[in-house]
């Protein structure tokens, strides 16, 4: 038994547990201005984390909070406390909460994007809400068609509007994150289009790229290039993206034949693809914060919440759990949650209650679904974790 999974233990718990659990952790509540009113969750549940995981001192509860799903792709939350998801391959923008059922949180359709035209990885990826929802009710999303991906906006009853168009496209790296900085402007993380990632370092080119702009799709003032979207280049396929309270921002990189990344993300640096797979020796390139074995990996989504970054992996079907210090380096070795538990995961974002989203992705090709697939889920961490009820 390893002594990093001695660690981990699943709670046998009920609501009034929950309570007393996450009343007494490290991450306190949100602000007010972040808040919004609390869905309506359903109770927990807790299957084991692993074989060898019943006598550790962390403990993870874990709820269930949407079933059937497919190839969950994106999750951002409404101002309500509800969350609204992309699927990928359905083109469907689905709103989650905040109500329940017997089943979990309510799950109704709210659009579906006839624009998208999925293949491969691509197809409805990552969704954003805009920080003045409240007022103007509008929504980002990055999807694919046949021949580019895009960067839209729009309301939930209206018309798609495109604000980027020509990101290079391909069967397997699109990208797909986007979100809101704290500084007001929108994010947005593409792939490199090319088997070979020839793209990634130029800085004319979209792919392999976070991009930087205003929401009418314009560079942002204080890009590195006047005039240019480029916030960060050197990346093979940019799915995830994060920011902690510091403003510190995150951000995933997989599909490398050896490693899957987690990057923090400067002004103007390059991450080092195609030249690096992980870690390198060029000083001119930046290298991750976090790096695993492919076949530990293929990280997706990922979520920052005070002293920790998770992020959830695809091939390594699991959650990695890391402390990071306040100057952006690890603390102790990160920790496998959920390995094998609920096969491969995707989505991930921390939710405004302080509680972790993820969502499993074995509706896909190559996948095997359960009969609950594809699933939303929700975690809260002990012991310096997250998570109120």
């Amino acid at each position: 038994m390893s002594v990093r999974n001695r660690r981990f233990r699943a709670v046998a718990v009920v609501l009034g547990a929950v309570l007393a659990l996450t009343t007494a952790c490290a991450f306190g509540p949100p602000g007010p201005d972040e808040e919004g009113e609390p869905p309506n969750l359903p109770a927990p549940s807790a299957p084991s984390l692993g074989p060898d995981s019943s006598d550790g001192d962390q403990e993870v509860v874990i709820t269930v909070l949407a079933k059937h799903l497919a190839i969950p792709s994106g999750i951002a939350f409404l101002p309500d406390g509800s969350a609204l998801v992309t699927e990928r391959d359905t083109a469907r923008v689905l709103q989650v909460g905040p109500d329940s059922d017997a089943d979990g949180l309510t799950v109704s359709e709210v659009r579906r994007l006839n624009e998208v035209q999925p293949a491969g990885d691509g197809g409805l990826l990552g969704i954003a809400v805009s920080p003045k929802y409240a007022t103007d009710k509008t929504l980002y999303v990055y999807y694919s068609t046949a021949k580019d991906n895009r960067v839209g906006k729009m309301t939930l009853k209206g018309k798609l509007q495109p604000i980027l168009t020509g990101i290079p496209h391909s069967d397997t790296a699109n990208g797909g994150g986007i979100g809101f900085g704290p500084d007001g402007y929108l994010y947005v993380g593409t792939g490199d289009g090319t088997p070979t990632g020839t793209e990634a370092p130029n800085p004319k080119n979209l792919g392999g790229k976070i991009l930087r702009m205003t929401t009418a799709g314009k560079s942002a003032p204080g890009n590195p290039g006047k005039g240019s979207l480029v916030w960060a280049s050197g990346f093979h396929n940019v799915q995830g993206l994060a920011w902690d309270k510091a403003k510190k921002m995150y951000a995933t990189d997989n599909g490398q034949p050896r490693t899957g990344e987690v990057n923090v993300i400067d002004k103007g640096k390059n991450y080092g693809w195609p030249k690096a797979d992980g870690p390198g020796s060029d000083p001119k390139l930046a290298n991750p914060l976090l790096n695993w074995p492919a076949a530990d990996s293929t990280c997706v989504g990922v979520a920052a919440l005070e002293q920790n970054v998770a992020t959830a992996c695809l091939t390594g079907k699991r959650v990695w759990l890391a402390g990071v210090t306040a100057n952006g380096t690890v603390l102790g070795n990160p920790q496998p949650l959920l390995v094998g538990q609920y096969g491969r995961l995707r989505a991930m974002t921390a939710a405004p209650d302080g509680s972790i989203w993820v969502s499993t992705s074995n509706q896909e090709e190559g996948a095997t679904p359960a009969p609950d697939d594809d699933r939303l889920i929700r975690l809260v961490f002990s012991d310096g974790g997250a998570g109120r009820s």
